[in-house]
């Protein structure tokens, strides 16, 4: 296998390295967005449970009521703060996620400026043999002509 060929071989597999975390990025984004969705849902919840106790509360309830509504609502808080640890989490993973993503997306960049700079040096080595073989020629036609042109 020629080195051309081994990078085009490295590329491919970088390439399957920068998809692989490109999907690891979607899937911790949608992570965060359903950690962050579920998270205002619980806080439009509590808006509505409070919303709705205040009228009950605004008449009259029994101290039980008020209890159950008060372990309730404390409970609702730390499910609250909870989600949104999570959510925040979630967050630190999307980021970690994209600065792979970047890495990877690096990586596949700088093994195709490779592949393009060799392919370069390439066709300039075969430009320069051209082009030296055609001087050659036209020296050897140059020196024939001369030779013949002296001869006569």
């Amino acid at each position: 296998m020629d080195r051309l060929s081994l990078l085009h071989t490295l590329l491919e597999r970088e390439k399957e390295k920068r998809d692989a975390a490109l999907a690891d990025w979607r899937n911790a984004e949608a992570q965060e967005r359903a950690a962050r969705d579920q998270a205002e849902s619980l806080v439009t919840y509590r808006g509505e449970y409070r919303k709705r106790w205040a009228a009950q509360f605004a008449q009259c309830a029994p101290i039980e009521i008020l209890q159950c509504y008060q372990g309730f609502v404390e409970r609702l808080e730390q499910a609250i703060g909870a989600q949104q640890g999570v959510a925040e989490q979630a967050a630190s993973r999307v980021e970690a996620a994209r600065l792979r993503l970047r890495h990877r997306e690096t990586k596949v960049a700088t093994v195709q400026r490779l592949i393009e700079r060799r392919l370069q040096a390439g066709a300039l080595r075969e430009q320069r043999r051209e082009q030296k073989t055609t001087d050659e020629a036209a020296q050897r036609l140059a020196w024939a002509r001369r030779s013949a042109f002296a001869a006569a």
